[in-house]
């Protein structure tokens, strides 16, 4: 996948929310190849917490580069001055090398682009991601997955749902090979479906109905809340999902084709994985 020099796989590289969709995922690709790095987590091997800036210095120490996954959401109130500082924080700590996952057709994620760029003299490469595949299997809509009815703001907006390995992929690629500073890569899917569409992908994978039921914005804010969400959170999150399924992000990119020089896997793909890995056997899933 990636073609390292010498040099690079001596370094360090910190992972922030290395516990979560695609830390995990990056941690498990770098151990693979034999570079040293840091899953920083609230309780993992390394603390790192987004709600605790004291946390930020010692993680980020002796480290050459990092993968900035931001939680809980780059769109989110207050990601924009927490990047600015994390980005002061890694300049102070020389940390040579930053590769930001953001959000596809979010103007909020941009502006806490340019807070990192302007951070520090650190070589950034932003990583935009449209929906991930995974949010149906190891995330909130895994619950509605296994119950058989998926509530969710979309309509019948189509999305070009990206698998998170492909997205994983890229990030160590960028991490790890030469000529990716000052980029930035979106990554979606090969192709655009609805929610109806997926849910037909799922039920055709796991052999039994899935139902997609649309909602409103309010509605989906409402079904959180009783969930226990905040409805600070709960409405903000709701007003996120339906501004990014508008239809501006309705469009298919070579993202993945152009770094890894393969087509990026297909939701076809991901169901099938999913379901032979019993991700919807009815004992829920893991949240990242």
């Amino acid at each position: 996948m990636t073609d390292m020099t010498e040099q690079k796989k001596h370094e360090t590289v910190l992972v922030t929310s290395g516990t979560g969709k695609t830390g995990r995922r990056v941690v498990e690709r770098l151990d693979a190849l034999g570079v040293t790095v840091r899953s920083g987590s609230r309780k993992g091997e390394v603390t790192f917490d987004w709600e605790d800036e004291s946390t930020w210095g010692p993680a980020l120490r002796g480290a050459d580069a990092a993968y900035v996954a931001y939680y809980p959401d780059l769109a989110a109130p207050g990601a924009v001055t927490a990047v600015r500082t994390f980005g002061r924080t890694a300049h102070e700590n020389g940390v040579r090398r930053l590769v930001l996952l953001s959000g596809r057709g979010e103007p909020e994620a941009v502006a806490a682009e340019e807070a990192l760029r302007a951070s520090g003299d650190a070589e950034l490469t932003v990583v935009r991601g449209s929906f991930f595949a995974q949010n149906f299997s190891e995330g909130a809509m895994a619950e509605g997955v296994i119950a058989g009815e998926v509530a969710f703001p979309a309509g019948e907006t189509p999305e070009p749902w990206v698998h998170a390995d492909d997205l994983a992929d890229v990030v160590v690629a960028v991490l790890t090979e030469d000529g990716h500073a000052g980029r930035v890569h979106e990554l979606t899917g090969p192709r655009l479906l609805t929610f109806t569409e997926v849910a037909a992908e799922i039920s055709k994978a796991t052999g039994r109905e899935v139902r997609y039921v649309p909602v409103s914005g309010p509605q989906y804010a409402g079904l959180l809340q009783q969930y226990g969400m905040p409805a600070p959170e709960s409405d903000w999150l709701a007003g996120l999902f339906t501004t990014l399924l508008d239809g501006h992000n309705a469009s298919v990119t070579d993202g993945v084709e152009r770094v890894l020089g393969r087509a990026p896997k297909d939701f076809t793909d991901f169901a099938r994985e999913a379901a032979a890995a019993s991700a919807w056997n009815g004992q829920g899933a893991p949240v990242a």
